[in-house]
């Protein structure tokens, strides 16, 4: 005899970044009373800082052959776009040793395909919290330049569209000169000798998109408590404790969205991926010519947005602990990567300088299901794709949640692999 599924009454979520707060939003809908919980507060980590790109036709795996090509001694150079610091923690050598391992053209491959159908619902998580009442902006990119010095540098991602169009995403795009991408950006330097227009996505400003979610949240009765972290999850057999300063409340399930802090509390649970830190770093400036979307220069790894009547711009990939103090050697490395490319910029009146924690994974994927515990959930691990792709996974993991059937889109996610 098959026992029917019986949905929980009362869900806790930890992390009230876009993750965490998305999760909630379709609990709620499913008619699940939620508590979100956070050490911090609303969009205190990586969900505040970030470039705020919508982009499902370039989230790709961030294990890549192309990172290989660095080499060893540019990845341990501080002003490296990719920066791993030399290191004795026996966490981040299994993360790096894991990473490179991914690192492939066929593990890549792997990986996209995975990535696949959960882009192609990206967007569509956006308008469902529209539709919902989330009064959070998202803005369609009316152009979404990928800017170069030279045509041989724009070979890289023309390749890695074509492995996206292989792996069955499409995406529209359009192969500029310097000049036509000036036309179309004028804030773009005499520096720049060829562009890629990517069409179809969109952007917000991620700090005030995530506390109108939480806003939206509260207001279909959610409670969100932040300023205490969660120190323990115990599973009852029944029920599941939250651990809280000495304090324990009783939910009957309990997702964990903490970000780069993911393994702390799920490791007990059977959740055995390295959850690392992958440091971005941002800050803002004005620029005589705001563009009117985003600005990418992929050889510099520099993402530039268009927030307010500042230019955001954001880089780097630190691998280090997440609480370090941000390095100022990342911001003037950014800074100095930036310059050149961009007219009428100010960078010496910079404001806002951030440093935050994606959650990378060695395989380059996200956790997202049940742990060993059926009342133990996991949502995280997208590494730079956690805005673009938070409100997909939480839509597919309230769904498994709410009928007890794990989502197709959700099998290669497994938090147990």
């Amino acid at each position: 005899m098959v026992t029917a599924h019986r949905p929980p009454e009362r869900v806790a979520v930890i992390g009230a970044g876009m993750a965490g707060l998305a999760t909630a939003w379709f609990l709620q809908e499913r008619g699940i009373t939620v508590t979100v919980l956070d050490r911090e507060g609303v969009a205190a980590g990586s969900s505040w800082g970030n470039a705020g790109w919508l982009t499902p036709g370039i989230s790709t795996p961030l294990p890549e052959p192309a990172v290989l090509r660095y080499g060893l001694r540019a990845v341990l150079s501080p002003s490296s776009p990719v920066y791993l610091p030399p290191t004795a923690d026996p966490q981040l050598i299994r993360f790096a040793l894991g990473f490179a391992r991914h690192s492939t053209a066929t593990q890549w491959k792997r990986a996209m395909a995975a990535l696949v159908p959960m882009n192609r619902l990206a967007l569509d998580g956006f308008d469902a919290l529209a539709d919902g009442g989330v009064g959070g902006e998202t803005v369609e990119a009316k152009s979404f330049l990928a800017a170069y010095r030279t045509e041989s540098e724009r070979t890289a991602l023309l390749e890695e569209i074509e492995h996206i169009h292989a792996a069955g995403q499409g995406i529209e795009y359009e192969v500029l000169t310097g000049a036509d991408a000036r036309e179309i950006e004028p804030s773009l330097s005499d520096e720049i000798g060829s562009a890629i227009r990517l069409h179809g996505q969109r952007f917000i400003d991620p700090g005030r998109y995530v506390h109108e979610l939480a806003e939206s949240v509260r207001a279909r009765g959610g409670d969100i408590r932040v300023g205490m972290p969660v120190t323990g999850i115990r599973d009852t057999g029944r029920a599941v404790e939250i651990e809280q300063d000495g304090r324990a409340d009783t939910y009957d399930a309990v997702v964990v969205a903490t970000g780069a802090w993911l393994g702390d509390l799920v490791r007990p649970f059977g959740v055995r991926t390295v959850v690392q830190a992958g440091r971005g770093y941002s800050f803002s400036v004005p620029v005589e010519h705001l563009p009117a979307g985003p600005v990418y220069f992929p050889a510099q790894r520099v993402a530039c947005t268009p927030i307010g009547d500042r230019l955001r711009v954001a880089g780097m990939m630190e691998f280090r602990r997440p609480d370090a103090p941000l390095d100022p050697r990342r911001i003037q490395a950014i800074v100095d990567a930036a310059r050149p490319l961009l007219r009428g910029a100010d960078f010496d009146d910079r404001a806002d300088e951030w440093v935050g924690s994606r959650p990378c994974t060695p395989d380059g994927l996200p956790l997202i299901g049940a742990t060993r515990s059926p009342r133990v959930f996991v949502d995280g691990g997208h590494g730079m794709w956690g805005i673009t792709l938070g409100p997909a996974s939480a839509r597919l993991l309230a769904e498994q949640i709410g009928t007890g059937v794990r989502p197709v889109e959700l099998r290669p996610f497994d938090p147990l692999r």
